[in-house]
């Protein structure tokens, strides 16, 4: 972020950690949405896509991570004036770079609830007629409260005709109602966040019986005071009635995180072991699109990091 932020210091950005550290200690759910817009102000041509991308590629490899699926919001770089082949050759090159550095990355082309029906048909179009190398879902995020589900119900539909599975957010600015939405108008296979379902038994139930994944960012969640406090957040409850829970980061730079330290916050909040760690890692790649030999590939390296022997 500083990078990009000296890159174009026209968007008024702070251009050092300590600042941008405090600018990225939000209020609520509505000023993280506020923040992020002008983050986003900073991404304006494919080479700082591809920034972007370096820098959270070179995150993820000191991690071990080797695959991820990342969210783009085509209609937020519009926004920022970009044309759309910039973004698809900076999509182009940052997964290039990315294998370079052994992580492969997938797309998640994600529709901003904010704005409404004719971000959603742009991000259809886009998704279904041109495509980057590497898409692999459609989503919904942005604002939640006041941003009816099942307004999008046409994109949703379109993308599921086409072969391209809906992962919206819900259940995180807004309540149980949001989740059950996307569930019966969008034809959710996995939820974004989904962590307020806690405050409808049913939903949980529903969750627990069908295995709808749910993609978890604690962190996130505390730092737009959705929770307290990790120790305060539903996953304890969600884990414990059965629900398949993914460890996500959400927007690591933001809320001060990465997925290693997702899972060591987890860990110490709810007591959690190697074996139970293992559960949530393997619960990520079943959630995933990647093809079952894949899956099954890395299932076997979860497998096998899980039963080695440990010092003492």
């Amino acid at each position: 972020m500083a990078a990009l932020a000296r890159r174009h210091p026209e968007a008024g950005v702070p251009t050092d950690e300590t600042a941008l550290a405090e600018l990225f200690r939000f209020r609520d759910f509505p000023h993280f949405i506020e923040v992020y817009g002008r983050v986003n102000q900073l991404v304006t041509t494919a080479e700082d896509i591809a920034v972007v991308i370096d820098g959270a590629a070179a995150d993820l490899a000191a991690q071990n991570v080797a695959y991820a699926e990342m969210t783009v919001t085509p209609s937020m770089h519009a926004l920022a004036g970009m044309a759309y082949d910039d973004v698809l050759a900076g999509l182009a090159e940052g997964g290039r770079r990315a294998r370079a550095l052994g992580v492969e990355l997938a797309w998640i082309y994600d529709i901003p609830g904010q704005l409404g029906a004719p971000a959603a048909a742009d991000t259809v179009r886009w998704a279904l007629e041109d495509p980057p190398d590497g898409l692999v879902a459609l989503g919904l995020a942005g604002a939640e409260a006041g941003i009816d589900r099942a307004s999008f119900v046409d994109a949703f539909a379109a993308a599921r005709a086409a072969g391209l599975p809906g992962v919206p957010h819900a259940g995180e600015g807004d309540g149980p109602a949001s989740v059950w939405a996307a569930i019966e108008h969008l034809g959710a296979v996995r939820i974004g966040h989904g962590v307020r379902s806690v405050e409808d038994p049913a939903l949980v139930a529903y969750l627990a019986a069908t295995g709808l994944p749910l993609e978890v960012c604690p962190s996130s969640n505390v730092c737009t005071r959705v929770y307290p406090s990790i120790e305060e957040h539903s996953v304890g409850t969600l884990l414990a009635a059965g629900v398949v829970v993914t460890v996500n980061t959400d927007d690591p730079p933001m809320f001060g995180t990465t997925l290693t330290e997702e899972y060591r916050r987890l860990s110490a909040a709810f007591g959690l072991g190697v074996d139970d760690l293992a559960g949530l890692v393997a619960n990520g790649v079943r959630a995933s699109f990647l093809p079952a030999a894949r899956q099954a590939a890395l299932l076997a390296e979860v497998e096998a990091a899980r039963t080695a022997p440990r010092p003492g």
